[in-house]
């Protein structure tokens, strides 16, 4: 992704304005509640793209394949008619991939209200399919649920999409590759653009390796609504290049227009500023009442709720050291006071992050990759009358370090209790070779409940991993509460 600067060439500003004057904007959000707005949007549903007419004079080879503008669907399940659409680009990196725990991140925190209001595509920006299988594999195995809801999406284009890219001309002084990689950029962005526009209320634009702020989503929907009905083009939830520019999708045929009509000539970021320029600037006026005016069109929500973790680039080569400054960090474990115990563990920790520390809520517990039977156990120094407990694992930024098929185990005090409800139990709970009773398990990296007072007092209870994770495990938070 480019984050450079540039003047406003004339060229650009002479189509620009021809540009904005031929196009009508839509205005009824002033109007009409958000009800009435996602009732219009579930009605809005095609397969094909909706591209003006006079997108095939800026990509003339679409007309040669009648399904170059069919998104090929590989997970969704259609859902329209939310609040917000997060569209996540993502291409075959030749080092680290960072997507995961990018979806992991814009899910930690979600309740299910968020996850019911929002849809998440993922846009394979490749026309290999293996890798775009591989991704749609990795994400149904991290993310079941949230796939099989219909929260997450994953599209690719049609591998007739993209036009002969050994034909661009050189600007700027770039390489051929960064002319190539920026003209594509591009185009994927606009073809992820108008596959949501129909979806939501709000387009949010997003890269596959960043990380979310706890509570986003509630920010960003509380704060597009404070500003409804001022005049803005997008919003501003991160100050670095794309990342977290929020779009009325009724903008966006628009704004997708200038971008196809500018493709090859310079980046993204560049042409978003552009036309901003082209709505406000006076060329009569100075440079910095031009600037004053653009920044009304960007209205800017601080502190930042995305923050750039990549190193590598999607460009090979590239490495880029971007953070916001604005971004506040989340805590990375939530500490309570528990009661006095021994804790032990089968699992390998990373560094100083002990369970012991996690436990007595001085930091967050991190181990290496759990095997089966693997466990963490907490002893009681005196039989505690334990009411509820909670273990989460994962934290913002690590958020896929997470158990799963995991048990929740407890142990009373009363050894004759384990031994009735081995015989007469209720069918719920499961006793253990050694006298521990199942009462739990993780779900989506959480294992929280009440304890039956039946159980009481309690001697111990544990944590038992029941099959082999590919990903590190880590207790953000430990709560036993008597």
């Amino acid at each position: 992704m480019s984050f450079r600067s540039s003047p406003t060439s004339v060229t650009t500003q002479t189509a620009a304005c021809n540009f904005l004057k031929s196009t009508r904007f839509i205005k009824f959000f002033h109007f009409r509640s958000f009800a009435e707005i996602k009732n219009d949007l579930r009605s809005r549903n095609s397969s094909i793209l909706s591209f003006q007419p006079r997108t095939f004079s800026y990509l003339p080879h679409l007309s040669q394949h009648e399904d170059s503008l069919r998104p090929q669907v590989h997970l969704g399940r259609g859902r329209f008619g939310v609040t917000l659409v997060l569209g996540i680009p993502t291409v075959q990196r030749q080092k680290d991939s960072y997507l995961v725990n990018t979806v992991g991140s814009l899910l930690f925190d979600l309740s299910s209200q968020d996850k019911a209001d929002m849809v998440i595509i993922i846009f394979v920006a490749e026309s290999n399919m293996s890798f775009v299988k591989s991704v749609v594999q990795t994400l149904q195995k991290n993310f079941p649920d949230d796939v099989k809801s219909g929260l997450l999406e994953v599209i690719a284009p049609s591998p007739h999409f993209y036009p002969d890219f050994t034909q661009l001309k050189s600007t700027f002084g770039d390489t051929q590759d960064r002319v190539k990689w920026r003209t594509k950029q591009n185009l994927d962005y606009s073809f992820l653009m108008l596959y949501a526009q129909p979806k939501a209320i709000f387009y949010v634009q997003l890269e596959d390796d960043i990380v979310a702020r706890p509570g986003y989503s509630k920010v960003m929907k509380s704060f597009a609504t404070s500003v409804l009905s001022n005049e803005w083009l997008f919003l501003e939830f991160s100050q670095l290049g794309f990342i977290g520019k929020m779009f009325r999708t009724t903008d966006l045929p628009m704004i997708v227009d200038f971008f196809l009509m500018f493709h090859k000539d310079k980046p993204i970021d560049w042409l978003l500023d552009h036309i901003l320029w082209v709505k406000v600037c006076n060329p009569e006026e100075s440079a910095k009442q031009c600037a004053e005016q653009k920044d009304k069109l960007k209205q800017r929500y601080k502190p930042s709720q995305f923050q750039h973790v990549g190193l590598h680039s999607s460009l090979p080569g590239k490495i880029q050291k971007l953070r916001d400054k604005d971004f506040e960090k989340h805590p990375f474990f939530i500490p309570h006071g528990n009661p006095e115990a021994n804790v032990n563990t089968s699992l390998n920790p990373y560094q100083g992050h002990t369970l012991d520390k996690a436990y007595r809520g001085q930091d967050f517990f991190w181990a290496f990759s759990p095997t089966v039977g693997d466990f963490i156990q907490i002893d009681f120094l005196t039989p505690q009358p334990v009411k509820e407990y909670l273990f989460r694992s994962g934290n913002f930024e690590a958020s896929s370090d997470k158990f799963h098929n995991t048990t929740v185990e407890v142990l009373p005090s009363d050894h004759s209790v384990s031994e009735n409800l081995g015989r007469t139990g209720p069918a719920q709970y499961h006793l253990s070779s050694d006298g521990f009773v199942v009462i739990g398990s993780f779900v989506n990296g959480i294992a929280e409940g009440q304890i039956d007072s039946v159980f009481q007092k309690l001697s111990a209870i544990r944590l038992v991993v029941h099959s082999d994770s590919d990903m590190w495990v880590l207790l953000s938070e430990i709560s036993i509460k008597v």
